[in-house]
């Protein structure tokens, strides 16, 4: 019996297409962003803020499964959002006032939301399949809602992203000149981490965890290896992360892989091959 083909997924496109396309928007979304994350060393922040996403799919389910919250106001989508929002505005935070690392924060985030979401997800066995959805991902069908929200996620925040590049580009990386030149850092710093925050749990929802985190890590790690100036960096991360999430799906189909795992190894031989081209240029 033969296996997939090409000519069968075209076949298949009708079927196909909305997870190629969702996984090439956050690709391209995440790949994006992700420059900043490594860039500021944090490239753990997008798994935290998986698991807090995680934590408010389970939070809406349970608000309907025990208070009678209307699905309507208590959509998984939209509690991973908050809570992702929620956490991503607790990164923002001085941590040398507590005494911490921004590293810590990330730590304890990570850690109680994925405990929290498990102990209280494993109270809600009605709905143990869409919590595992979220929580340990699969991007084989996408749903449309999720599409919808994705496609304007993406497009809104990298053309916000593409207006203000400058701004967050300088309080990024020289806060104190960006301050100088009368830039507001702190609102620019808040806003990145809650475009970070947003994406991320919008992603996750879509296509899980393990995908997300691929993908706003390795794109970014690619094309820091390759550019040097950060415009051609994010451009670049953002196409190798629409590839990684679009070519991710199109290998699963035909090598009958999990798809999720298949964008991140994609999204990782993408990373080899520009840090080994990085390292082969600064040796010549």
């Amino acid at each position: 019996m033969d296996g997939p083909t090409l000519a069968g997924l075209i076949r298949d496109l009708p079927y196909a297409w909305p997870p190629i396309l969702c996984g090439a928007l956050a690709g391209a979304l995440l790949g994006t962003l992700g420059v900043y994350v490594v860039l500021r060393r944090m490239v753990f922040v997008s798994a935290a803020v998986s698991e807090a996403a995680g934590f408010g799919v389970v939070v809406a389910f349970a608000a309907q499964a025990f208070l009678g919250v209307p699905a309507f106001l208590a959509d998984p989508l939209l509690g991973a959002a908050v809570v992702a929002l929620l956490a991503s505005r607790l990164f923002v935070a001085d941590p040398i006032r507590l005494h911490l690392t921004r590293e810590s924060i990330l730590g304890v985030v990570f850690v109680l939301s994925g405990a929290a979401a498990l102990l209280l997800g494993s109270r809600i066995p009605q709905e143990t399949h869409d919590i595992q959805h979220v929580l340990f991902g699969t991007a084989v069908m996408v749903r449309w809602t999720d599409l919808c929200a994705v496609s304007i996620v993406s497009v809104l925040l990298l053309a916000l992203h593409t207006w203000s590049r400058r701004g967050l580009a300088l309080a990024t990386f020289d806060p104190e000149g960006a301050a100088v030149q009368g830039l507001p850092v702190r609102t620019l710093d808040i806003a990145l981490f809650l475009s970070i925050g947003l994406a991320v749990a919008v992603t996750t929802h879509a296509i899980g965890a393990l995908p997300v985190f691929a993908l706003t890590v390795l794109p970014a790690v690619a094309a820091l290896a390759l550019v040097r100036r950060l415009v051609h960096a994010l451009w670049l991360a953002g196409a190798l992360g629409l590839v990684s999430g679009a070519a991710g799906y199109v290998v699963a189909y035909l090598l009958a892989l999990p798809v999720g795992a298949s964008q991140a190894g994609v999204a990782g031989l993408l990373a080899l091959g520009g840090m080994a081209i990085g390292s082969l240029r600064k040796e010549c």
